[in-house]
């Protein structure tokens, strides 16, 4: 049997102490295969993020462990080395990638940063691989030597994604990552990361509250309510025949059928 790529089990994450506790997980498992796509879908407070921060490192479980190729990752890492090369397999892109850019430093020297802190490389290899994220994301060289206050909204996210693969991981966490987007733009987006999966290999965790968005981009999903996986399957049955209550709800209050703009659906 292969071992997964990624193996979450009995995930639980709380906040607080005795009257005051707040379960934000609870008993979350699922697992994701490599060069997968998995969505974990719910409203606002669900515990999707938190899920997802859990299995990046950002925060710690309470209970359950989290395996990547079947090495435990729910005790810290021990060691700067372990401690990057954890960081290299698992990367996040953010709803916002303003916020988390550096206003005054140039798209391609943030670029070459990041490849400078996962691997040992010269001055000419890092710029060829800088050129080589660009134009896997689309961004040209004027592009790549300006500021992020230069670029659009679409462009920043595109530079976010080519942050998030200069340390070339195995899995990519999506979080929230084409809401902040316009419906051409957040298209474009999810045709770009469908061909870096199929050219990279590399795994998504999509976490999104757009039915459109997990329809479009996963395998298989989970959905969750009050920090509980309620239904889990492959994305088709899920948004079309779902069983719980929950589910069918949220496909319900989706404004109209089918869920998708035709500005994505256009290219299938």
């Amino acid at each position: 049997m292969t071992t997964p790529l990624l193996e979450v089990q009995h995930l639980t994450k709380t906040f607080g102490r005795g009257s005051a506790q707040a379960i934000a997980v609870q008993d979350v498992s699922f697992t994701l295969a490599e060069g997968g796509a998995l969505g974990i879908v719910g409203e606002s407070g669900s515990g999707k993020t938190t899920t997802a921060r859990m299995v990046i490192g950002l925060e710690r479980p309470t209970g359950g462990r989290i395996l990547f190729r079947g090495e435990d990752r729910t005790q810290p890492a021990r060691g700067a080395r372990r401690l990057r090369e954890r960081g290299r397999n698992i990367q996040i892109v953010f709803q916002d990638p303003y916020t988390s850019l550096d206003r005054r430093q140039r798209i391609g020297d943030c670029l070459a940063e990041v490849v400078a802190v996962h691997f040992k490389v010269g001055r000419d290899e890092t710029k060829r691989r800088v050129r080589e994220l660009g134009q896997l994301v689309g961004l040209d060289d004027r592009q790549l030597a300006a500021l992020p206050k230069s670029l659009s909204g679409g462009q920043r996210q595109r530079v976010a994604i080519a942050r998030a693969l200069a340390a070339e991981p195995e899995i990519l966490i999506l979080d929230e990552a084409v809401s902040a987007l316009d419906v051409s733009i957040q298209a474009q987006i999810l045709n770009l990361l469908s061909d870096i999966r199929e050219k990279r290999g590399v795994s998504y965790l999509f976490i999104s509250h757009d039915l459109a968005v997990i329809r479009q981009a996963t395998d298989d999903t989970i959905v969750m309510r009050h920090g509980a996986v309620v239904e889990h399957g492959p994305t088709a049955d899920v948004l079309d025949n779902p069983q719980d209550p929950y589910t069918r709800l949220l496909r319900d209050s989706v404004p109209r059928e089918g869920w998708e703009p035709a500005s994505i659906t256009a290219r299938r």
